[in-house]
């Protein structure tokens, strides 16, 4: 079992309370703010132990560094800002991707990246 520390808290915590997946530098900042002297590596090294925990889950995107979030959501896709490389939760799905498959291919899972400008960055 893995012991609980501050540092573990703070990152949890960071994770847990943004309201979309991190990138581990993000993860660093926020953390910050509980544990003023975290390091890099003590975020990297975390976060690989709260993936094999499952309590994390990996955002895998084309091109970009992996993001995470808490594990356990119900299904859903995301929006990568093209301008500050932010990655934002979609809570909707479309029902149309039966429409979409081949004939004859049995779908089983889909991921569906949307690519734009976050609200922030279109202003």
């Amino acid at each position: 079992m893995e012991r609980k520390t501050r540092q573990r808290d703070a990152i949890w915590l960071a994770l847990e309370r943004a309201s979309r997946p991190l990138g581990p530098q993000e993860v660093l900042e926020r953390a910050r703010q509980e544990v003023p002297r975290l390091g890099i590596a003590t975020v990297y090294r975390n976060i690989k132990a709260l993936v094999a925990a499952a309590r994390l889950r990996v955002v895998e995107l084309p091109g970009v560094p992996d993001r995470y979030e808490v594990a356990g959501k119900d299904h859903h896709h995301h929006f990568h800002c093209r301008s500050c490389d932010g990655v934002f939760e979609v809570e909707t799905c479309s029902d149309d991707f039966d429409q979409v498959t081949p004939a004859g291919f049995y779908l089983e899972r889909h991921e569906v990246t949307l690519y734009g400008l976050c609200a922030s960055c279109a202003l």
